[in-house]
């Protein structure tokens, strides 16, 4: 039995069954830490070696539990060792899946990632069964990209969020900029008509200014000329005068 999403999977499990009835034991593992798998088992004791690799696939690889029919049913991965073939057939089958499902070739595609990691488990899975140490250090490789890729996720989202943000502020000002050309416009309106206004004051006053000048220039040629004028019957008579004297 298994669910219509676990049939999907490149990461292969066992035949599912009761979970009160499976024997599953798991490992807290603390991303970031030294992680030591279970020490192995002598090689006289087999059967023990098959549980010591099955605690630490359900470490790294846990089981799936899903609600049918009033009932828990758990399918752990399975431990049987992976061949040539085996990986042959998970490219294949990689490949396939990615057609059909449409995945994009280049950028992010969230299809993608999830085909590349079932099969990542998968090989994790193939590597623990045939060397439990180095299928260890590769699940903790594994840990520490996805960490890697949840930072940068946060780091996205963090940095979309600031652009919201920001594009909503820039918006709201330019609401109450637009709310403010109407007011600016009017204020450069009543400026040139103040400015205007000026203009021909200030033009009105030379021209003024300008006919007072002449006004008062022409009014003191004519006292300069009267002047001229009496000065020379002045000296026209001084002379006569004097003329007088010299003949008495």
């Amino acid at each position: 039995m298994t669910t219509p999403d676990q049939a999907e999977s490149l990461l292969k499990y066992k035949r599912p069954g009761l979970l009160g009835k499976s024997k599953i034991k798991t490992l807290e593992v603390r991303p970031g830490k030294n992680i030591r798998p279970p020490p192995r088992v002598k090689a006289e004791h087999p059967e023990l070696v098959r549980e010591n690799t099955e605690d630490i696939l359900n470490t790294f690889l846990p089981p799936r539990t899903w609600f049918r029919e009033n009932i828990w049913w758990v399918q752990p991965v399975s431990n049987a060792p992976g061949r040539t073939a085996d990986v042959v057939n998970l490219r294949h089958l990689l490949e396939t899946k990615l057609q059909i499902r449409r995945a994009h070739a280049v950028g992010i595609c969230p299809i993608r990632r999830e085909l590349y990691t079932q099969c990542f488990d998968e090989v994790i899975r193939q590597v623990i069964v045939m060397c439990a140490e180095r299928g260890t250090l590769l699940a903790c490789a594994r840990d520490e990209i996805q960490m890697t890729i949840a930072a940068y996720k946060t780091l996205y989202q963090t940095s979309v969020a600031y652009g919201m943000r920001k594009a909503l502020i820039a918006e709201k000002n330019k609401y109450a900029m637009e709310e403010q050309i109407p007011v600016l416009e009017k204020d450069i309106e009543d400026l040139k008509k103040e400015l205007s206004d000026l203009t021909l004051k200030c033009e009105t006053i030379q021209k003024t200014e300008k006919q007072n000048r002449e006004e008062i220039k022409q009014q003191l040629e004519e006292k300069i000329e009267a002047l001229q004028e009496s000065n020379k019957e002045l000296k026209d008579e001084l002379e006569t005068i004097i003329t007088s004297l010299r003949n008495s």
